[in-house]
């Protein structure tokens, strides 16, 4: 289980081997990560830069208490805020550059897709496909914030617990829409596409994971995003070969 969680992390490292082999075209993909960002950040920056008053309104019940324990629950409160809207706002990312990059995606999946070698599916779905898929994720990135923010409020140990289940179920939420492209383009359905990532599980969180981690970092959501749509590329072919080799 721990290899296989590691062999996911290097799918992502492998995919930044394609800066030194198509470095024009992965820089390409930076241009929809960065418009993504200016989305996100026009709101993130005003709730992020609000948690005083926001922390105060959800706690009003601490105003009773002595100021150091008040004040450390609002931090801790602040915090769980923090990780929520991080969550969302990763998958929000994900969802939204992947329909504004389309045509910029569709041109690195492909070009990883002849570098492996083997038959390569003339489209990807498309579009009504990617809009389809953005909006799924958004959901699901929601519930994930959610029960993030609801776990937060368990006494000591919430904010740490809101952080790892939000990184592992965002990074799973990922690992599953970036593989989205090259299976959609083999026409396999969204049941069968679980089964396979269920095969793969501790790959595809050690891939997810990786990646989200990586987002988390200011300015990396931009920079790893060309990477990532590479190293899924990679993860979804050996999705599919071990689906073949044990058919």
């Amino acid at each position: 289980m721990i290899s296989d969680f590691v062999t996911g992390i290097r799918f992502l490292g492998r995919g930044f081997g394609y800066w030194r082999r198509m470095p024009r075209l992965m820089l390409l993909g930076l241009l929809p990560g960065v418009i993504a960002l200016v989305l996100l950040a026009g709101a993130l920056v005003p709730l992020w830069l609000s948690l005083g008053p926001i922390t105060s309104w959800i706690t009003p019940f601490a105003d009773s208490w002595s100021t150091g324990w008040a004040t450390a629950l609002r931090i801790a409160v602040g915090i769980v805020i923090v990780v929520s809207s991080a969550a969302l706002a990763s998958v929000v990312f994900t969802a939204l550059a992947l329909l504004i990059g389309d045509p910029f995606y569709q041109r690195i999946w492909r070009a990883v897709e002849n570098d492996l070698g083997g038959e390569v599916p003339p489209s990807d779905g498309g579009l009504r496909v990617a809009l389809g898929e953005s909006i799924r994720l958004v959901l699901l990135g929601i519930l994930v914030a959610l029960l993030a923010l609801a776990l937060g409020f368990i006494p000591l140990v919430g904010a740490p617990l809101a952080t790892v289940i939000g990184v592992l179920l965002t990074g799973r939420l990922l690992a599953r829409e970036l593989t989205g492209r090259a299976l959609n383009a083999r026409d396999i359905d969204s049941r069968t596409r679980s089964r396979m990532l269920a095969s793969r599980r501790s790959r595809m969180l050690g891939f997810g994971v990786a990646t989200q981690l990586c987002f988390m970092v200011p300015l990396g959501a931009v920079i790893i995003m060309p990477t990532a749509v590479a190293g899924s590329t990679l993860l979804a072919r050996d999705l599919l070969e071990h689906r073949v080799a044990h058919a």
